[in-house]
């Protein structure tokens, strides 16, 4: 009754906030924009978006090989192009996730592993897309002049950012305590792996580049998806006005994003002095992009072998 509730109120935060948002919306305008160029664009799109799926995947089995979770890369692969299909299908924006916890756990890891890898992994790429929003702050203040603009970044870029060190400075202390109470151990054991492998010289710098690596190609893919209805927004606006979105768009209360992702879209836009409707024409593209990739992991996953070791039953993760 509680998970029904919970997808129950997913779907209504995304149906209300894509209402709000899509008000301002001109399909007409947009429908009359694209044309064969801009499938171009769009296939360029979709082109980088399996791209940084790939990336990471290489993130993720350097990260999961620390978790007792090792993994090749078709196999990395394979399960994430199946979460990017149930990302797009499951009541969050990381109902992929817990997919690809229990394709990992089934594969034999055991649960412990495959869920210190997802988790591990999804930290990491956290912290990554806090920095990278904190070191183009001096420029984003130039671009938003709106006071309140400004205050919000800040202020959803530094919870994001004091979460991620809080983090990691859990794994750096030694108290007993965090080791064998239930509250703190399986978290506790998350930040040690965390640090072991942001702070590992073998694999610190690759894991760094790859996390930084994502998140700049969902710029790329909001670019390519700018260009294919010739959008009056610079690469730099584009750069600066992304990731503080994909930021908020993590939060788990719609499905897939849709809809927070609109709206937030739309409103970092209005705060950037851009045209509003332009910032919810390039969500709607952008989220179309990530709808193609993950209906592909679809096909994945219906002809996977798991699905049919399955044989229609529901899966089933531990909550």
């Amino acid at each position: 009754m509680r998970r029904f509730l919970l997808s129950t109120t997913k779907i209504l935060v995304s149906a209300a906030l894509l209402y709000l948002a899509l008000r301002k919306a001109n399909f007409s305008d947009l429908a009359s924009r694209i044309d064969l160029a801009s499938l171009g664009w769009i296939g360029l799109a979709i082109a980088a978006t399996f791209l940084q799926i790939f990336v990471g995947v290489q993130r993720w089995r350097a990260i999961g090989a620390e978790c007792g979770a090792p993994l090749t890369t078709k196999q990395a692969m394979r399960f994430n192009l199946i979460g990017a299909f149930f990302n797009q299908t499951l009541p969050s924006a990381i109902g992929g996730d817990a997919v690809r916890l229990w394709l990992v756990a089934r594969g034999g890891a055991g649960w412990r592993a495959a869920t210190y890898s997802i988790f591990v992994d999804r930290a990491v790429g956290l912290i990554a897309l806090a920095i990278m929003i904190v070191a183009s702050l001096p420029w984003s203040y130039h671009l938003i002049g709106d006071p309140y603009g400004r205050s919000a970044l800040l202020l959803v870029d530094l919870a994001a950012l004091a979460g991620g060190m809080g983090f990691l400075i859990l794994g750096r202390l030694r108290w007993p305590w965090l080791k064998s109470w239930w509250g703190t151990h399986h978290i506790y054991a998350c930040a040690v792996i965390a640090n072991r492998v942001i702070f590992s010289r073998q694999r610190g710098p690759m894991v760094a580049v790859l996390s930084l690596l994502v998140h700049v190609l969902a710029v790329v893919i909001a670019w390519c998806v700018v260009q294919s209805i010739a959008a009056p927004v610079g690469f730099g606006q584009v750069f600066q006005l992304i990731p503080p979105v994909m930021l908020i768009t993590m939060l788990p209360i719609s499905i897939a994003g849709w809809g927070v992702r609109e709206a937030t879209m739309g409103l970092a836009f209005g705060y950037a002095g851009l045209m509003t409707n332009e910032g919810i024409n390039i969500s709607l593209l952008f989220g179309a992009v990530y709808f193609v990739v993950g209906a592909v992991g679809g096909l994945v996953w219906i002809f996977s072998a798991e699905k049919a070791a399955q044989g229609g039953s529901p899966i089933e993760v531990p909550e």
